[in-house]
């Protein structure tokens, strides 16, 4: 397969964004008065859309859902979002598909407005045609409706889709790609496992930044 386009996931994909987005949430759940849970069901909140995770894991209404995602971003937007780092290898990924040619795209259930400071702040944004994420008031977050978005900004037709792959470490981005009719990547050194990415049906399954490139490349 000669791919043209590649669209990232970013929270497990691009950065090790877990200890922001961790601490985030715990001072939300401290400031509402609600006991944290154990890490592992902190990290479940990596990857999907934040609200529709508060909601089902606390078993919280719509609007207290989006209640937590406000108080979450009190801390995030402050000091969380720069408690991250970008995965070894990633950088040199990303050039070299830029090298190649690939028109290097980014889709995101994170505000658009975050990943973009995120990609700035580390200095990967000049690697990327486009970031497009969440926005802010708590629309577009599904991951189908982010790629969607992202394609369209960026022209990509119906045709182009079959040299288009999505890259992704949880099951979002792949079921996300597949409602897309994109070609799917799962990556095994963010947050999801090898048994959740196959599950979901990814296409290929790369364990390293550089096997990502590898298999991108051909």
């Amino acid at each position: 397969m000669k791919y043209t386009t590649a669209v990232f996931d970013l929270d497990g994909t691009i950065t090790d964004s877990c200890p922001g987005i961790l601490n985030s949430i715990r001072y939300a759940l401290k400031k509402r008065g609600i006991s944290e849970p154990e890490e592992g069901v902190l990290r479940s909140f990596i990857g999907p859309p934040l609200q529709q995770q508060f909601q089902r894991v606390f078993h919280l209404s719509e609007e207290e859902g989006a209640a937590m995602v406000s108080i979450y971003r009190e801390y995030y937007g402050e000091k969380g979002i720069f408690e991250n780092r970008v995965y070894d290898g990633v950088p040199e990924m990303l050039r070299q598909l830029k090298a190649a040619g690939i028109k290097v795209l980014m889709a995101t259930s994170k505000p658009e407005k975050y990943a973009g400071q995120i990609a700035e702040h580390f200095g990967f944004d000049q690697y990327f045609d486009f970031i497009g994420g969440a926005c802010m008031d708590g629309t577009r977050t599904v991951k189908h409706e982010v790629i969607e978005y992202v394609l369209e900004t960026c022209g990509i037709s119906e045709a182009d889709r079959k040299n288009t792959v999505m890259i992704g470490d949880r099951r979002h981005d792949i079921e996300g790609a597949k409602q897309s009719g994109l070609h799917s990547l799962g990556v095994l050194y963010g947050y999801g496992s090898r048994e959740e990415l196959e599950h979901a049906g990814a296409e290929a399954i790369a364990e390293t930044p550089a096997d990502v490139a590898g298999q991108i490349l051909g």
